[in-house]
């Protein structure tokens, strides 16, 4: 028998979340590897794999037969495949149907509804939970039968489904009787789990997980056996010896199922504007429109010329109505008071720049438009949409309804286990104790891989039974699909309705519906995506703006910021910019004084060079060094010279990437996005290796010197790591210094609008607060006769104080506080008035006394706290008669205060954990950050500190970066890989550390190189405070 003699119909890959355990490209290379002809991808009411799996089945030269197993509302089953583009379009108006009147998770389809849907799709009934095998109920079997047989006539077919299985036998008898009398022709397949029988073991886990079940437990919710492999056509032909019709047949459905997903052809919505014109006439117009915005003295030559060139191109490719959108949506935001700006390569556009989308001139900046979008690209343009995160909920339903739902659904984004989560969840199902599995989980980075060594360290015996087990089930079950959840703002529009494409359902978030494909999938396609992101740090210039408007009648916009301002620079150079979007984090930081930015397109190249792209490719020092004038500034040939002119002859952009192998390895502006793409994938794909000879030869024979290639090459990889383009980095730092201008010139309203966009940025509530103390911003406390929901601004002398909210009263609820700012009309006059106007409970009473906020009544929080319990609304909970005389308590210390404030509120505005302990800690020889910062390089010093960050970026070589905090500021600490490796849980877990090491001073930047850590002994420990740790 020849291998296209039979197809396996029935597969499931990991893609039917938590039941098939291999990949949709494991599935097809096996197929491939045994000589199939064809092999179906069936997955439990979805589509979810099918893109993979039609990527590498085209490579491989395999047909993919589409179809899905659904679930019918009798909780029964039944596979469907795709003949054609309608049957598809069926298939996923089905899926659709029965995904959206269900909950999450969970899908229910009517038999009816099969039967409507029937045109263009072949259906199989069979397997133990289809009615025609399992069911007892022949009423039921007969009435489904016949429907199906009425609606798909011969492509109705009995499936005969064989595992080696005892109970098999008679059932299969059953169903070979009902087809009979049905008139339904046999048709022979496996259930096919997983591509090769070794993944039955972890079939088994995934089962577990799903039914939240032991596997000690589980009995027959497993399969019995390894019959679920992907088998060979030698293997199946004996297994189905009997019935060799019915596994041809296999073959013949198979060949007829000849959709492919390169049959879509996808339409972006278009339609004529309210003035009659066409999609590029209004382009068109709109655009020159917004040049005379925007140039107000004139639209510079240039600019036509870049605006008809970008304009011609997008009407050839028909992009036009993807333009609208995105002006629609900004013009939305705008209408509305919601900042919003486009990034990424859309800042490489004149047009975008003229239609408002971006507020980067391109041609000014001289930006490379093939970034953004070129002929020879096989994929739309994308336009990113920064909106403040706190609206942009507003701005994502303005789209559904401005398109309708069926034709705007939010893209996938697939939740796949990492080295905790597969922890958790294997360690579970082999029943070890969940307190040893969180230690285990705990200890581990999101990205890190378990290990031996790493199992060792928390206490496990990794050659023990279970543990040995949890320590190779971790690796298998590492990157497979567990839950489906929502991508951070990508919309699929269509002009037809996005379910004749792929199936759309409910996503967790109230009205919010989400396809079945990620973006990923949607790039493959060639689909259009348009992309909303939230930003907060567009919602925290929101609030300074408001707050200045409020409190100093300052009216102010990210355009109307005052530009070049010495004064904020200056700050920006000592690496003052806590706060600050993207120049904030400890590399950042470190980077600052060495880079001293000094203009804007400074600031540019700060935010883009602490990327693993430039480092990656030795880049970095290098252009610090021609900076600081120790370098001669040259070019390796002068033809390269236009090129990097801009960054002192050294690449650090993609777009100087794409440009040099343009100018230097004559690739066109299309191959030089090609390029682009591959960097992106190389990890993924491997796709950028096809690159290096070319790059480097062509390089060569142009007499530049073969390091210099080597390097760029080495870039390239890096930016596939994770690289910034010219044109992102642009828009970012535009942010980036009208943030810190205002933190220069208005701290505390910088501080007080960051507060109150929490959660955001490196550094925890906490933090923020003692950085403002330090720029002389008074911080009062939350109170409740003076406190708003949010952080607020107070008169203070001739500048203003910061009211801390009481929004940051740990387990206040919004109705609560609500009452209490309700019910402050008039003055509260004492305790007992307040707790009989708010009615607050006694959890509520005693929630704000532990965080200070009642000492307007009780200065003494113990005494705040008794007396609260006093007050209670329900007479059955008061402990206080009027006659009784009062308790007096031990008052609090300042150090039991801030113990207090942290623990109830996540700060303090009375002083920083360490500074009561601060004797005690220089008694001990153990200096403050100020005066680590000012010591020698070379020093040996110990330094003691609470960790409010831990880094262990992947271009590191395992070194890992610690920001500890006292009272005075920050030190940097340096964990090289031996240190960290031989002390690694004191550097995961312990929130107070002792560091033992050198100092390196270079440029003012002061780093303390660890060689012990320590766990400091002290007689008071301090409130623990939580890090935010970045892998």
């Amino acid at each position: 028998m020849t291998s296209a003699a039979h197809a396996p119909l029935w597969c499931k890959s990991h893609s039917s979340f938590l039941e098939g355990a291999s990949s949709p490209e494991e599935l097809v290379e096996e197929a491939a590897r045994l000589g199939l002809a064809h092999v179906a991808l069936t997955d439990r009411d979805g589509v979810y794999g099918i893109v993979r799996a039609h990527e590498r089945a085209r490579e491989l030269g395999i047909a993919l037969v589409i179809g899905a197993e659904l679930t019918l509302d009798d909780e029964s089953r039944l596979v469907l495949l795709a003949r054609d583009r309608a049957g598809y379009a069926n298939l996923c108006g089905l899926i659709t149907r029965g995904r959206l009147r269900s909950a999450k998770g969970a899908s229910s389809v009517r038999w009816s509804e099969v039967a409507e849907h029937a045109a263009g799709l072949t259906a199989l009934w069979g397997g133990e939970q289809s009615l025609i095998a399992g069911s007892d109920d022949d009423a039921a079997v007969a009435r489904a039968g016949a429907l199906l047989r009425d609606a798909f006539g011969e492509h109705a077919h009995a499936l005969l489904a064989r595992h080696r299985r005892a109970e098999e036998v008679a059932r299969e008898a059953r169903l070979v009787a009902r087809a009979r009398r049905l008139g339904l022709a046999l048709v022979a397949s496996t259930e096919v789990l997983y591509h090769r029988a070794q993944r039955r073991r972890l079939q088994d886990v995934l089962t577990c997980i799903r039914h939240g079940l032991r596997l000690a437990a589980a009995g027959s919710v497993l399969r019995a056996n390894a019959e679920h492999d992907l088998k060979s056509p030698v293997a199946l032909q004996q297994l189905y010896a009997d019935v060799p019709a019915a596994l041809e047949a296999s073959a013949a459905i198979a060949a007829s199922c000849r959709f492919s997903l390169a049959e879509l052809r996808y339409r972006y919505p278009t339609e004529l504007g309210p003035d009659g014109r066409g999609p590029a006439e209004r382009l068109r117009w709109l655009t020159f429109d917004g040049a005379r915005s925007r140039y107000p003295d004139g639209v510079p030559e240039a600019v036509q010329r870049q605006l008809e060139k970008e304009l011609a191109l997008i009407q050839e490719l028909d992009y036009g109505g993807y333009f609208l959108t995105m002006r629609e949506i900004v013009d939305y935001c705008r209408d509305h008071q919601i900042l919003a700006q486009g990034r990424g390569s859309a800042a490489n556009s004149a047009v975008c720049y003229c239609l408002g989308i971006t507020a980067v001139d391109p041609v000014r900046m001289q930006l490379l438009f093939e970034r953004f979008l070129s002929r020879e690209r096989a994929e739309p343009p994308d336009i990113d949409l920064d909106i403040e995160h706190e609206k942009r909920e507003q701005v994502i339903q303005h789209v559904y309804t401005r398109f309708g739902r069926s034709h705007a659904a939010m893209v996938a984004n697939v939740i796949r286990y990492r080295a905790r989560s597969a922890v958790r969840d294997v360690g579970k199902v082999l029943g070890i104790p969940e307190t040893a599995l969180a230690r285990l989980a705990g200890s581990l980075s999101y990205s890190e891989r378990l290990d031996a060594a790493l199992l060792r360290r928390a206490g496990f015996d990794p050659e023990a039974g279970a543990q040995r087990h949890l320590l190779e089930l971790v690796a298998e079950i590492q990157d497979v699909p567990r839950h489906l959840s929502i991508h951070p703002g990508g919309f699929l529009l269509g002009h037809e309705p996005v379910s004749t494409l792929v199936p759309i359902e409910n996503a967790t978030m109230e009205d919010r519906t989400v396809i079945q494909w990620d973006k990923n999938d949607i790039e493959a396609l060639g689909l259009f995506k348009v992309d909303l992101l939230g930003l907060g740090e567009l919602s925290h210039l929101h609030r300074c703006f408001d707050l200045l408007r409020k409190s100093r009648g300052l009216d102010l916009s990210l355009a109307t910021v005052p530009p070049d301002d010495r004064a904020t620079y200056e700050m920006i150079g000592r690496a003052d910019t806590v706060g600050v979007f993207q120049i904030e984090s400890r590399a950042q930081m470190a980077m600052l004084p060495r880079l001293l930015p000094r203009n804007y397109y400074d600031l540019v190249i700060e935010v883009a060079i602490v990327r693993p792209g430039p480092i990656s490719g030795g880049m970095v020092h290098p252009y610090l060094r021609r900076r600081s004038g120790e370098e001669p500034i040259e070019y390796p040939h002068e033809c390269l010279r236009p090129v990097l002119e801009k960054t002192l002859g050294i690449p650090l952009f993609q777009e100087q990437v794409m440009r040099l192998a343009v100018v230097a390895a004559d690739y066109t502006p299309g191959e030089a996005d090609q390029l682009r793409r591959d960097m992106a994938a190389w990890q993924r794909t491997g796709s950028i290796e096809r690159h290096r000879e070319r790059l480097v030869e062509r390089m060569r024979a142009k007499g530049i010197a073969t390091e210099f290639a080597e390097r760029v090459y080495q870039q390239i990889q890096g930016f596939g790591e994770y690289g910034f383009p010219e044109s992102h980095a642009a828009s970012f730092a535009l942010l980036s210094y009208v943030g810190a201008w205002i933190k220069r010139h208005y701290p505390a309203e910088f501080a007080c609008a960051l507060l109150d966009a929490q959660p955001m940025g490196f550094y925890s509530p906490a933090t923020i607060l003692d950085d403002a103390k330090r720029h002389g911003v008074a911080v009062r406390p939350i109170d409740v006769r003076a406190s708003e929901a949010e952080c607020t601004l107070e008169r203070d002398g001739d500048d203003f104080a910061i009211r801390m909210g009481l929004g940051y009263v740990k387990g206040l609820g919004k109705s609560e506080i609500e009452a209490i700012v309700a019910a402050r009309a008039r003055p509260f006059e004492s305790l007992a008035d307040f707790s009989a106007r708010t009615r607050a409970s006694t959890q509520t009473l005693a929630r704000l006394a532990e965080a200070g906020a009642l000492a307007g009544f009780e200065p003494q929080r113990r005494s705040a706290l008794w007396q609260a319990r006093g007050h209670a609304p329900d007479d059955a909970h008061k402990l206080l008669v009027p006659s009784e005389p009062r308790v007096e308590f031990e008052p609090l210390d300042e150090f039991e205060e801030i113990g207090w404030d942290y623990v109830s509120a996540q700060h303090s505005t009375r002083g920083h954990p360490l500074e009561p302990l601060r004797a005690e800690l220089a008694a001990a020889g153990l200096p403050c950050a100020r005066d680590l910062s000012r010591m020698h390089n070379g020093s040996e010093v110990d330094y003691a500190g609470l960790v409010i960050c831990r880094q262990r970026p992947g271009t590191a070589s395992g070194i890992v970066f610690m920001t500890l905090e006292d009272e005075t500021g920050f030190a940097n600490v340096v964990l090289y890989a031996h240190v960290f490796e031989r002390q690694a849980e004191l550097a995961r877990m312990q929130p107070f550390l002792g560091v033992r090491g050198r100092l390196e001073v270079q440029s003012g930047v002061a780093h303390l190189i660890a060689q012990e850590l320590w766990k400091p002994r002290i007689t008071r420990r301090p409130t623990l405070v939580g890090s935010r740790d970045f892998h």
